[in-house]
């Protein structure tokens, strides 16, 4: 009997999966973190959409595949590009006219300009046009590009790569400032607060989204201007962060311990949360 043939897109998993894990983004935890706080929220019709676009090996669970836009890279180079935007050092703004481009100044490539076209794209879903394109990736970067929208420093300086030529000490062990900001921060929380790793983390963050922030939830959700996606409302904020917490008080070779872990831990939290309720929202309007 012949073997079954592989997935294309397990295999690009499988053979990912052999590489040694840059880090990108929130990092896995992250990213899973914003896809399983979205997928509560979930309408019925974005729901079913959803089950129906990720493939049967993901068991219906959109979180499981939340990082396959930066396990497949080195399959797709192309799409390096689409993680983030460079700004100009110290303007502390975004301007999708000016910022949204890539190293070549191709204009639309960043990760505002991906979350437009794959909501584009998905929006075709249920349509005759819908087979120009595959919307099972068109899900999945788009999950992972409003993941990577709420993280400040990927709406970072051009000079320093959002952070990825800063140099520092977190605790005792080196890294760069990106770094500290896609896991460090994260994993530190893990281990002194959840006993349980993300589990317990996705958990409190809910309750924050039903309770503490509840009030400020319904304007998280809104876009402008009858718009499907708005990710220039996310990378204003980023940026801003990026100033007013990533960047600031930081130096090469600085160490980072319990007073900037302690200070920039609520606004990751806050991030986390918002990405997950405007990804569902972004879903809802989408597929509903």
């Amino acid at each position: 009997m012949a073997a079954a043939a592989t997935p294309p897109l397990l295999l690009l998993l499988l053979l990912a999966a052999a590489l040694p894990a840059p880090s990108h983004g929130w990092g896995v935890d992250g990213h899973l973190m914003v896809c399983q706080i979205a997928q509560g929220r979930l309408s019925g019709a974005a729901a079913a959409a959803v089950r129906d676009l990720l493939p049967s090996y993901a068991r219906s669970n959109l979180s499981s595949l939340c990082s396959w836009a930066d396990d497949v890279k080195f399959r797709y180079p192309w799409s390096s590009a689409l993680h983030y935007i460079d700004t100009p050092d110290g303007l502390c703004a975004y301007s999708y006219d000016r910022d949204c481009k890539d190293e070549d100044g191709v204009k639309g490539r960043c990760v505002a300009g991906a979350i437009n076209n794959y909501t584009s794209q998905l929006l075709t879903y249920g349509r005759s046009s819908a087979t120009q394109y595959n919307l099972t990736q068109a899900l999945l970067f788009l999950s992972h590009f409003i993941g990577d929208i709420h993280q400040p420093l990927h709406v970072g300086f051009t000079s320093d790569r959002g952070g990825n030529t800063i140099d520092v000490h977190w605790y005792r062990r080196k890294s760069v400032l990106h770094h500290v900001w896609d896991a460090n921060i994260i994993q530190t929380a893990e281990d002194d607060f959840y006993g349980d790793g993300v589990a317990d983390y996705i958990v409190t963050l809910t309750k924050n989204i039903t309770g503490e922030w509840s009030e400020q939830v319904p304007s998280w959700e809104e876009c402008g201007k009858n718009q499907t996606a708005c990710p220039d409302i996310y990378a204003s904020e980023s940026i801003t962060a990026a100033c007013d917490w990533a960047y600031k008080g930081v130096d090469e070779d600085s160490t980072l311990e319990d007073a900037y872990f302690s200070s920039r831990l609520p606004v990751v939290n806050l991030r986390l949360a918002q990405g997950g309720v405007r990804l569902a929202a972004t879903l809802n309007r989408i597929f509903g």
